[in-house]
């Protein structure tokens, strides 16, 4: 029987053929049509249903539970989990844009131990084990101040926009890829300083449960803009606003800018 660790590899392989399967046989049209809603909530895009079905039928009788985006929880009894986005930048790859990723992490009794993430139109990949130091490592930077960052794209008229504009006041770069989890894997490696959901409580588990591995691993840090602990929770509906970070130090500021400027609100989430 294989490993959870052979069984996140397989998870991989598989996301990479079925997603260049449906772009050789789909339109973008067809590629961005809603077909279902998914467990977390929002549409589930086709390019979404066909990537994370081919995942999941690659895993029969792996020695693994699944907890996925589009699917949910699937409790096959074992210790450990996959924690999956099977198709991050879902949007980027209907349309053709080359940003997308797969995502993934081993949790074996509420601890997150290993994640591997590939970015799906180049092959790239980068893995981590909670216990080992990678052959990356992040820029190490400590202020935001001249600082390259990514984020979510703001929401006018809400606080969380106030927040976007006062983290990119005093950033150096600001970019918007839309693929979290690719974002978090260039944080990993230092080719930017941070990324982070400016208050928007847009992220699920499965959007920052690799990066916690990776980044942290890394020399990094991986949190919660408003304090609220990332750990495994099989409920997709829950949200964060993740703030990944190349420093400790870093992820705390970041976290005060986005605090300050969108305080979260009763119930949880920003107005």
């Amino acid at each position: 029987m294989i490993t959870p660790s052979q069984a996140l590899r397989q998870a991989a392989e598989a996301a990479k053929g079925a997603y260049a399967e449906a772009r050789a046989h789909h339109s973008r049209q067809e590629l961005a049509e809603t077909v279902a809603m998914g467990a977390d909530g929002t549409p589930t895009m086709r390019i979404d249903e066909i990537v994370e079905r081919a995942i999941v039928a690659s895993l029969d009788g792996a020695p693994v539970n699944i907890l996925s985006e589009e699917t949910g929880w699937l409790d096959n009894g074992h210790a450990a989990t996959l924690v999956v986005d099977p198709l991050d930048g879902s949007a980027n790859g209907a349309a053709g844009v080359p940003l997308t990723a797969f995502a993934g992490a081993v949790c074996l009794d509420g601890e997150f131990t290993e994640s591997l993430t590939v970015w799906l139109d180049t092959g790239r990949s980068w893995s981590a084990s909670a216990t080992e130091t990678p052959a990356y490592r992040t820029s190490g930077r400590t202020r935001l101040k001249g600082a390259a960052v990514s984020m979510l794209r703001p929401h006018p008229g809400k606080p969380s926009a106030d927040a976007w504009w006062a983290v990119a006041g005093q950033a150096a770069r600001v970019r918007i890829l839309s693929t979290s989890c690719l974002e978090a894997a260039l944080v990993a490696e230092g080719a930017t300083d941070a990324f982070l959901d400016a208050g928007t409580d847009t992220h699920r588990l499965v959007d920052l449960a690799a990066g916690v591995v990776m980044v942290t691993a890394a020399g990094g840090a991986v949190v919660d803009s408003y304090g609220r602990p990332l750990v495994f929770d099989t409920d997709l509906t829950r949200r964060w606003s993740g703030v990944v970070a190349a420093s400790p130090e870093l992820a705390a500021e970041l976290a005060e800018v986005v605090r300050t400027a969108a305080p979260l609100v009763e119930g949880g989430s920003t107005p």
